[in-house]
């Protein structure tokens, strides 16, 4: 595995964020950020300025945003 593909290049925040969409995501598909948020204890807006280092990155979860409506949601694929 490569070290993007681990996830080292990211800030402590975005692999938690990483861990959570892995871990989360084999029983889901879509996420609001403020859900993430509070599920990390962080807030809506960290989740999402986050995320774009994810969206960016080549890893084993791909992650798209997917709707704006009542805050962002996003579709994950593991």
């Amino acid at each position: 595995m490569s070290a993007t593909a681990a996830g080292t290049d990211l800030t402590d925040k975005q692999q938690r964020i990483l861990q959570y969409l892995r871990e989360e995501g084999q029983t889901k598909t879509y996420f609001k950020s403020r859900l993430i948020a509070e599920d990390l204890g962080f807030t809506a807006k960290e989740v999402g300025a986050n995320m774009r280092a994810i969206l960016g990155g080549e890893y084993d979860v791909a992650v798209e945003k997917w709707g704006y409506s009542s805050g962002t949601t996003w579709k994950v694929s593991v």
